[in-house]
């Protein structure tokens, strides 16, 4: 499983907090369908509204996984994730 790094803006006027919370919840069983799991999630205060890492086993499920987000009014970047520890690893190898 790779780790992906997603960040995710709010694209709808959402009404109140429980909504929102709801719609996490929702989200996250979506998400397992594809295999993919939300690990982290975080509000950020910034240019994005939340951060997402998630465990997919693929590019594809990656992708599966944030088209699904922006079906819940919210736009995102997915960026794939190396652990330090693994990028070490690949640098010492050059």
């Amino acid at each position: 499983m790779a780790e992906y790094l997603v960040q995710v803006k709010l694209d709808q006027h959402v009404q109140n907090a429980q909504e929102l919370a709801g719609l996490w919840g929702d989200l996250r069983e979506k998400l397992e369908e594809f295999d993919v799991e939300v690990v982290r999630s975080y509000a950020v205060l910034g240019d994005v509204d939340f951060v997402l890492i998630v465990d997919a086993p693929d590019r594809d499920a990656a992708a599966r996984a944030a088209i699904t987000i922006g079906s819940y009014g919210f736009s995102t970047e997915t960026n794939e994730i190396i652990p330090i520890e693994e990028f070490s690893d690949l640098v010492g190898d050059v």
